[in-house]
């Protein structure tokens, strides 16, 4: 197995105590599309509802599509404790995990896959706007550092971003991106993402496999009295 990407979760669960909301499972779902076969992501930090909610909708995700999973996915753990808790466990120290911090001093590069870090760690704050810098709960704990650039990201864009990088050695600037994609359901609909995404081969944002239609439910819920 090759490179750990790791998510400490830092939402709060208090109003979701059976689930996580469908939008964190999709964009938690599509970070194993972009880490790949060759990598592992360990989600930390979850509460013991939230993790068995995960663990349950990764497990039917593999059994619905079972061999397409098997050759395409990244494998996952789910994790009650924190991420130190984790490494301790698997004998990781902390210089060998790589912090994705936007206050980071020194921009990820190609370099960085080359064995000086095992494990890439990313807060799971899933996008918020405008940022709240959450990530310095895990900026205090000591990691190497790097920033993937100065527009603000979804989790899964980050991880992404960091595979692209670290595995595929293609630099920052080199990687196609999208910022603040508006999307378009219909002629009427619309709504504007105010964050970067991968650039697809037609330059549409790389999405989560059913965030499209999510989103969409949100907006019409949103207009309803």
């Amino acid at each position: 197995m090759g490179f750990s990407y790791v998510v400490e979760h830092m939402e709060e669960d208090d109003e979701t105590p059976t689930a996580l909301p469908r939008w964190v499972e999709l964009e938690y779902s599509h970070m194993r599309t972009f880490a790949g076969p060759d990598a592992s992501v360990k989600f930390t930090h979850l509460s013991k509802t939230a993790s068995a909610s995960l663990a349950r909708s990764f497990e039917s995700q593999s059994s619905a599509n079972a061999e397409a999973s098997r050759s395409q996915l990244a494998g996952f753990s789910c994790h009650q404790v924190g991420v130190l808790e984790v490494m301790k466990e698997d004998g990781v120290p902390v210089e060998k995990v790589c912090l994705l911090d936007p206050k980071a001093d020194k921009e990820l590069s190609p370099e960085d896959g080359d064995g000086r870090f095992s494990w890439f760690l990313f807060g799971g704050i899933l996008g918020d706007d405008p940022p709240r810098d959450r990530t310095s709960e895990l900026r205090n704990l000591g990691f190497p550092t790097r920033h993937l650039g100065p527009v603000q990201m979804t989790t899964d864009t980050a991880l992404g971003v960091t595979k692209i990088v670290v595995q595929d050695k293609v630099p920052l600037s080199d990687i196609p991106y999208v910022d603040h994609p508006t999307i378009r359901f219909n002629a009427r609909e619309s709504v504007e993402m105010p964050f970067r995404y991968i650039a697809d081969d037609n330059k549409q944002p790389r999405l989560p496999a059913g965030m499209k239609e999510h989103l969409h439910e949100d907006l019409n819920q949103s207009f309803e009295f």
